[in-house]
């Protein structure tokens, strides 16, 4: 059990040298905050554990190259990266704020460029893509396009969700290393779906 005393950046810096006990206390001290967070926009109590899930899982997969200097600012903006890929994928209007705060339209003003700056990255991903195996292209398809939870895929698969963690984590590293010059931001809303 760690010192809860610690701070964030004391347990992060343990958690770059694998520490697994740090892991589980900073999971421990923001798990509720951020399924909290997800609840108010999904309203699913099981979709919700599952993005703050993969939030984490994400963190941990990903901690020698992430650089996070806040991690309420952080997490809280993985939560919402997730919560809108979700609403995306399931076709439901994106309302990214507190219920009561009506955000209608987009404030982007350069959406056009926008647009077609995603729809380009998307093209350069799928030239990546096609380079993994089949199954791990197809599990990786069910897991960020289809939103399908990692159990979800093992039944449907019949594989175990071990199997599915492991073939996530080889796509995302695979395309973390094809993706280098790809600004951090856009891989960030992609690769943390």
């Amino acid at each position: 059990m760690f010192n809860s005393t610690l701070s964030d950046a004391e347990l992060w810096a343990a958690i770059r040298h694998n520490d697994e006990a740090a892991f589980t206390a900073l999971f421990d001290r923001y798990w509720v905050r951020l399924y909290k967070t997800a609840q108010v926009y999904i309203k699913d109590h099981e979709v919700s554990e599952e993005i703050v899930h993969d939030v984490f899982l994400n963190i941990w997969n990903r901690r020698d190259v992430l650089e996070i200097e806040s991690f309420p600012a952080f997490l809280l903006t993985a939560t919402r990266y997730q919560v809108y890929n979700r609403m995306r994928s399931a076709k439901s209007p994106v309302i990214l704020a507190p219920e009561g705060l009506d955000i209608s339209e987009p404030q982007d003003s350069n959406a056009g460029e926008s647009h077609i700056m995603i729809q380009e990255f998307q093209q350069e991903l799928d030239q990546y893509l096609v380079q993994l195996p089949r199954r791990c292209q197809e599990i990786f398809y069910l897991s960020r396009v289809r939103q399908l939870s990692n159990q979800e895929i093992a039944g449907r698969l019949g594989i175990s969700k071990r199997t599915v963690e492991n073939q996530i984590t080889v796509a995302l590293k695979h395309l973390r290393v094809c993706l280098k010059h790809v600004s951090s931001a856009i891989l960030m809303m992609y690769l943390l779906k």
